[in-house]
């Protein structure tokens, strides 16, 4: 009986490989372990067991678990000051636009901002978790810490291929939001990589109830330069990634309005966040996505310091 092909057979790994240099780079030399780990130190409290995933550190497995269930599983601990960190990016089809094949898709240059995120936070031994809105071979990975974590990470954001309407199936964005809600524990930093273009209009609203459960929200807008000014001269043909609609427009008309609806799309979520202590960084992808890391490692550590200041 002929094998079925592997999934991973059309699979792009020098992609693969480029995305994890890209992140590597992009988390060289900034600093992500300004607070405890919630696996180490004086003072930690049992959290519950989790599945065993390959690449956690053996030390935390418990044995008396797997005589009782046999099963591996994995003790968890944490502090008020636990800091592991959960991805959630859009993978909708408006991800997938690029206004110059030179640069990266909005998605791409999201998934290198991600992969660098993660990086910093497992160097520091804090567990990452990512999730997608829409996108198609999406893999969503359960939060891990490890040596192995990142190389997961880094697959699942390069295999991901953008796709999907999330408008119109409104139910993506709160499918992506569950594992947060069920498993994060209270002090997890929560990052949203999206052009928020194409997001449900109560996203934000659902994002922002995240904050009463004791979690850090960081929102980041990744726009082509092509959205972020409306270069555009002459009579234009606009057709929309999610949905079929086609504008045509003079551009010189088009441009104010445009700009000013996407100011109010921006500032809407700029007073959502700020109403549950949250960050919206912005990011376009012809900048260093290096640039996008540090503005949000320096929000979340800012964070960090007021609450210990308070403390």
């Amino acid at each position: 009986m002929p094998r079925a092909p592997s999934p991973l057979a059309d699979l792009d790994w020098a992609s693969i490989a480029a995305l994890r240099l890209r992140a590597r780079a992009a988390a060289d030399g900034l600093y992500a372990g300004a607070h405890r780990s919630h696996r180490r130190g004086p003072g930690v409290e049992f959290g519950g067991n989790r599945p065993y995933v390959p690449g956690d550190d053996l030390r935390w497995l418990d044995r008396r678990a797997l005589l009782r269930h046999e099963r591996l599983l994995v003790r968890e601990f944490e502090t008020e000051t636990d800091r592991g960190l959960r991805l959630l990016v859009d993978a909708s089809a408006s991800m997938g636009f690029t206004g110059d094949a030179a640069r990266p898709t909005k998605l791409q240059y999201a998934s290198v901002v991600a992969a660098a995120l993660g990086r910093l936070a497992l160097a520091s031994g804090d567990p990452v978790g990512l999730a997608f809105v829409a996108g198609q071979d999406a893999r969503p990975l359960a939060a891990s810490a490890g040596r192995e974590s990142f190389d997961r990470l880094a697959f699942a954001l390069a295999s991901t291929r953008p796709g999907g309407d999330a408008t119109l199936d409104t139910a993506a964005f709160d499918r992506a939001l569950a594992p947060i809600l069920r498993r994060a524990h209270r002090g997890t930093i929560v990052v949203l990589l999206s052009d928020l273009l194409d997001l449900p209009d109560d996203a934000a609203a659902h994002l922002a109830a995240l904050a009463g459960r004791g979690h850090v929200l960081v929102v980041a807008q990744v726009l082509d330069p092509v959205e972020a000014t409306f270069p555009f001269e002459g009579t234009v043909r606009l057709r929309a990634l999610e949905g079929a609609s086609v504008v045509e427009a003079d551009a010189a008309s088009a441009r104010a309005p445009y700009l000013r609806a996407l100011a109010d799309l921006t500032d809407g979520w700029q007073r959502v966040l700020d109403r549950v202590g949250g960050y919206l960084v912005r990011a376009v992808t012809d900048a260093d996505p290096a640039s996008a890391v540090r503005a949000i490692v320096t929000a979340t550590s800012g964070r960090a310091a007021r609450r210990e200041a308070r403390a």
